[in-house]
């Protein structure tokens, strides 16, 4: 199952709304703290409603903290950035690629960018900046959803 990492996030709805998002698609997250917000349970079930006790979080106190226990799990980095090469609908995703997106405000500093294995992107009109950064993920992981075939299945009974 593909990851969604958040790299120092600023804004508390976007990271309540790509909690919700992984809540609903199954997905287990990382964030890369520090974050411009408080991180704290209480303060993510705000930002995530009701959805955050139907996602599986976890906290890195440190982009150093969070690479080192990517590296011990052997999982690609697949950075979604607007310096992408790779448009992300053409790229191969695996079952145990993190997804990250940067902070709203700066992206990832370089040496994030030098960490990554792939660095993919959404293409976009010339002139625009970039997407939201939870809408970005909600395309990034809908496409590595149906590469890898691990869209949840719906309930048959309780559709």
């Amino acid at each position: 199952m593909p990851r969604l990492a958040i790299f120092q996030p600023d804004i508390p709805q976007n990271t309540g709304t790509m909690l919700r998002l992984a809540a609903c698609l199954g997905v287990p997250v990382e964030i890369i703290e520090p974050a411009a917000f408080d991180v704290s349970d209480r303060n993510l079930r705000r930002s995530g409603m009701d959805y955050i006790r139907h996602v599986s979080v976890t906290r890195h106190i440190s982009w150093r903290a969070f690479e080192e226990w990517r590296r011990a799990s052997g999982a690609r980095l697949v950075l979604a950035t607007t310096k992408g090469a790779t448009p992300y609908v053409g790229f191969s995703y695996r079952p145990d690629d993190i997804i990250l997106v940067g902070r709203e405000s700066a992206g990832v500093p370089d040496e994030v960018h030098a960490a990554a294995d792939a660095r993919i992107v959404v293409p976009m009109q010339p002139g625009l900046r970039s997407l939201n950064v939870a809408v970005t993920a909600a395309m990034i992981l809908g496409e590595a959803l149906r590469q890898t075939h691990a869209f949840p299945q719906p309930d048959p009974i309780n559709p």
